[in-house]
């Protein structure tokens, strides 16, 4: 079957190793104007794509700019800002944050929250401005960049925003969620989750906080009010080791049901019960490594196809009864944000791996038509400030 000889194909190339898969990708690159990553070297910070390359716009060019569906905010996970995005026309402003800036996590008071490898950083979304950075109570080692540095990586915010919940990374060891006082900017508990906690999420009603842990094949749930954790497996083919590739990357929640949803290959999505633990599995049919994932308001799941190996990118469109179309897209991409009238897609192509560029696909959801916009560097996280 295709599937299995795709699965028989990024094994081979997996074991490969990262020198020759890189060697193929580069020359792609000088192609297509992006790359595809290799396995386990995460530090160098890749190819960019000089024709969306952004460039500085004037202050009276940004200011007569109209936002159309709001304002994107980006982390620049190449460098050490987070970059205001007009989805017409590119960068309108940044602000430094610290060192490889992952996950972005928005307050309803326009606070944006952002996950680096120093600390989480805090920016006025309204005033273009930093407002310092909190230190992470757990070590991780000497700063670093690239996949697999340490520090913050998912984040999310309660719903009542008095709470903020990161995924600490811990190079060679176990990951820590680290809860944030967010009115006193304090670091006020930590608890151990899984390794490389690529995605936080939390309950509807703020009860519990999921860490999805990439490299441990799990959810770790964790009671808001106790801080009591859960290992909860997620491995619909098996926990194969950290070499693999079939392993958990991002989650949503299910508003209808407090269900997790974490899609895998484009072949399969894990829906995860936090209450008992039990994974059922539904067929998916993009048939690509899979990364990012949303939800827009009528409860469609956006997916992205990351594009590893020789796959093409691609962004899934699910209906909440399972339908789906795939919308396809020009090289390597990470993260997916939705428009609040769930009319657009967002699509950053900074990619956790060696291969990226530095802008975002604009995906219209009712017609599939795209078109690229700069913004900033390497640009991983997104969120839309309404």
């Amino acid at each position: 079957m295709r599937v299995r000889r795709a699965h028989r194909t990024r094994r081979a190339h997996h074991r490969a190793g990262t020198r020759r898969l890189a060697l193929v990708l580069a020359g792609a690159a000088v192609a297509a104007g992006c790359a595809a990553g290799g396995s386990g070297s995460g530090g160098g910070l890749g190819v960019r794509d000089r024709r969306t390359a952004p460039t500085a716009p004037t202050a009276e060019a940004a200011a007569a700019v109209p936002t159309a569906h709001g304002t994107l905010l980006v982390a620049d996970f190449g460098g050490s800002t987070v970059t205001f995005v007009d989805p017409a026309r590119g960068p309108v402003g940044s602000v430094e944050v610290g060192t490889a800036p992952y996950g972005l996590a928005l307050g309803a008071d326009g606070r944006a929250w952002v996950a680096t490898a120093e600390g989480v950083a805090v920016v006025d979304t309204a005033t273009r401005t930093g407002l310092g950075r909190i230190p992470y109570r757990t070590g991780t080692g000497p700063v670093t960049t690239g996949e697999y540095r340490g520090g913050g990586m998912g984040i999310a915010l309660a719903p009542d925003g008095r709470r903020l919940y990161v995924g600490v990374n811990v190079p060679g060891g176990a990951g820590v969620l680290e809860v944030v006082d967010t009115a006193t900017r304090t670091v006020t508990a930590t608890v151990p989750v899984g390794h490389r906690p690529f995605d936080v999420d939390v309950a509807a009603d703020g009860r519990e906080v999921y860490a999805t842990g990439h490299d441990s094949y799990d959810v770790t749930a964790v009671r808001a009010d106790t801080l009591a954790a859960r290992r909860l497996v997620v491995a619909p083919y098996g926990e194969r080791g950290p070499g693999s590739w079939l392993k958990p990357h991002y989650a949503v929640v299910r508003p209808s049901d407090g269900r997790l949803l974490l899609p895998f290959e484009g072949e399969k999505l894990a829906v995860l019960d936090p209450a008992t633990g039990r994974v059922s599995v539904e067929p998916m049919t993009a048939d690509i490594h899979q990364h990012g994932a949303a939800l827009a308001p009528d409860g469609t799941l956006l997916v992205v196809g990351a594009a590893e190996g020789r796959d093409a990118a691609s962004l899934t469109v699910r209906s909440p009864g399972g339908a789906e179309r795939t919308v396809p897209l020009e090289g390597p991409h990470e993260d997916v944000a939705v428009s609040g009238d769930g009319r657009t897609a967002y699509v950053t192509g900074g990619f956790t791996r060696e291969g990226h560029w530095d802008g975002i696909t604009v995906v219209d959801l009712r017609s599939g038509t795209t078109r690229r916009v700069p913004a900033g560097e390497r640009p991983l996280g997104i969120v839309v400030l309404q």
